[in-house]
């Protein structure tokens, strides 16, 4: 596929009304009698807004791929991505590390996207485990590699900072895919150079 263009990942943002946002910001903190009338309160509620508008949006990219001419065959693996995103249910944050990895086919990517694929799928108000699902997911049906894997570690607020409050504690998923769901010998060589056994 000579000449390939890179496919554009642009987040729809439809809706975003930063100035309804920030009066219910105001509301919120109200109802919980946080009184905003002070200099250094006065602010916030639009703070908020916009804090939470950054990070439900990710930012655009080109997916560019590269035709694999040398037929690599080996394990191409990002590790350590740092992930940042929101607890669906309690819209506290969570952050952590992912480990991304390909078998390439046909293509290879551009490194960095590895990164950028993990921002676009955690920039919304997420759960870990159908975050590090989407990932693969993506991966799999943008790239049709031979095997994806992608193992998230994160640690919670919704856990550590209430609730339970299990300060310390952090969550592991993953999401095999092909060979590197298939075959043990693929599957262990990912974790070990991920780190993870």
């Amino acid at each position: 596929m000579p000449g390939q263009a890179a496919l554009r990942v642009v987040h729809e943002t439809d809706g975003l009304d930063l100035a309804a946002a920030e009066r219910a910001a105001g509301q919120f903190l109200q109802a919980l009698g946080i009184h905003t009338e002070t200099e250094s309160l006065r602010g916030t509620p639009g703070r908020m807004a916009r804090a939470y508008a950054e990070l439900f949006s990710p930012r655009p990219f080109d997916l560019t791929t590269f035709p694999n001419d040398e037929g690599y065959d080996e394990l191409v693996l990002a590790r350590s991505i740092p992930v940042r995103s929101v607890c669906e249910h309690h819209l506290l944050p969570f952050v952590g590390t992912a480990h991304v990895g390909y078998l390439p086919g046909r293509r290879i990517l551009g490194l960095s996207k590895l990164a950028r694929v993990v921002e676009h799928f955690a920039c919304r108000p997420q759960v870990q485990e159908r975050l590090t699902k989407q990932v693969a997911d993506w991966l799999q049906t943008q790239l049709e590699p031979k095997g994806v894997g992608v193992v998230i570690e994160a640690e919670h607020s919704c856990m550590t900072l209430r609730g339970v409050q299990a300060t310390g504690s952090s969550t592991l998923t993953s999401t095999l895919l092909g060979t590197l769901r298939n075959d043990a010998r693929s599957r262990s060589e990912f974790l070990a150079l991920a780190g993870l056994t």
